[in-house]
Parts: structure tokens; sequence; C-alpha cells
């Protein structure tokens, strides 16, 4: 099966710093594959690169088939990439609904058959019902994740990016979120997750990429990094 992301000798930096050092990596349709790594070891400079956020120096890119290095990143987004990004980034003068409303593109069904509309979101997510006529900033940052999430499935990607999606936030919430990408999964919605919980990425992810000093150093799938302990010792630090 051909992947849905397909990444290949990627490489990027700031300045004269070259920070990654040919990245490689696939997600096939519906596959959840997680990036996992200390702080400050290339994750989320890869993300940026796969977004266009990020000029990289070298290596390709393709999304369905379709190479986007190079590309703004509106047409990239285009090809069915939606981002959760660390801090969530929620519009905080706009309400629920506005935010929703804004990134909202129905060109298509999303993955599974369904498209994703507002009253979908709102039963998925019915905290975001009820505050629907919120602004940004008076929402509780587990209420902000939701949003944050939900304005992403409004795009009807096909690959969902979270960076950090649990950082910051009380337990209980953190639980909510997990269960909502495992719903997520069931319905066949690809996911590239970055997170610091292993335990709950090895029963989510399907595959795992570890990243130190801007290089993968390990790939496999979750019954092969339970196998290898030291692996996450070493890369990982928990």
């Amino acid at each position: 099966m051909q992947p849905y992301l397909s990444v290949r000798g990627l490489q990027a930096g700031y300045g004269r710093a070259q920070v990654l050092f040919d990245i490689s990596f696939d997600v096939g349709p519906g596959e959840v594959v997680t990036l996992l790594g200390r702080n400050g070891m290339g994750r989320s400079t890869t993300i940026k690169c796969l977004f266009g956020m990020m000029p990289s120096l070298g290596g390709d890119i393709e999304v369905n088939g379709l190479r986007t290095r190079g590309l703004p990143s509106h047409r990239i987004a285009r090809q069915g990439l939606a981002l959760v990004p660390e801090g969530r980034q929620i519009f905080s003068e706009l309400t629920v609904e506005e935010n929703l409303r804004a990134t909202a593109r129905n060109d298509g069904s999303g993955a599974g058959g369904r498209a994703w509309t507002l009253d979908r979101i709102y039963d998925f997510f019915p905290r975001l019902r009820e505050r629907r006529s919120n602004l940004g900033w008076q929402l509780s940052g587990g209420e902000q994740q939701m949003l944050a999430i939900g304005r992403a499935l409004m795009t009807n990607p096909r690959l969902l990016v979270l960076d950090e999606a649990t950082e910051g936030l009380a337990p209980v919430i953190r639980e909510d979120i997990w269960r909502t990408l495992a719903e997520l999964k069931r319905e066949g919605l690809g996911q590239i997750v970055i997170d610091k919980n292993v335990g709950r990425l090895l029963h989510l992810a399907d595959r795992h990429v570890v990243i130190e000093k801007g290089r993968v150093v390990w790939q496999g799938d979750s019954e092969a990094l339970r196998a290898q302990p030291d692996i996450v010792h070493q890369y990982l630090g928990v």
C-alpha cells in the first residue's frame, strides 16, 4: 500500500546550524505514527517542514503522491494535512463557533467517508456546543485543546498532526484527549502524534519513530518498542 505521507532524507536548519539530518519515515492511510525524542531533538522542526512553515535544505516530502517540499502551507493543507500546534494557538478574540468556521473546508468527505461539520464537532465535543458563543480566551486549557482539535478536523483532513496535544492539561482532560485520538483512529483518520506519555502512545500508535539530535535512530511498532526498554531509557529519558 502506498504511504499517505512519505518523508525521505529530510534536512533542515536555522541559519548555519543544521538540525535535521536525513529524516525518513512513512505514514500509511489511517495509520498512527509517533515522533519520539527529548525536547530539542528535531521533532517539532520536522513538523514545521511538513507544513511548509520552515524551508528544508534537502530531501523529499510527498503527501498523497504529490511532492510538497517548497510548496506554501495552504497548498500542503489542501492535500489533507491538518495541524494541532503546540500551545493550541486558537483565535482568542473569536468565539468557539467562529474559530471552527474559520477553517471549515468541505470539498470532500473526511477520513472514513464522513465529513466533519459543525454539528458533528459539537457531537464529538459536547463541551464546545455549550461554549459555542464564548471567546477563545474565556475557555479553559482543556476546552482550548478540544477547540484546536475541532478546528483542525473542520478542514476534513486525511492526516492529523498533533504537537504536544496533552501538554499542560489536567489529568482528567488528558484522558479525554487520549480517548478522542483513539476514536479518531477507529474512524480511519491517520495521525502523527508528538507527546511525552510513552505508555499511552504504545497503546494508541501503530509505529514509532525515535529522533535524536536530528536523526532517526530507531523505528518500529509498539510490540518492538515494548521489547526494547533500553531504547526508551536511552533516547526518551524515562
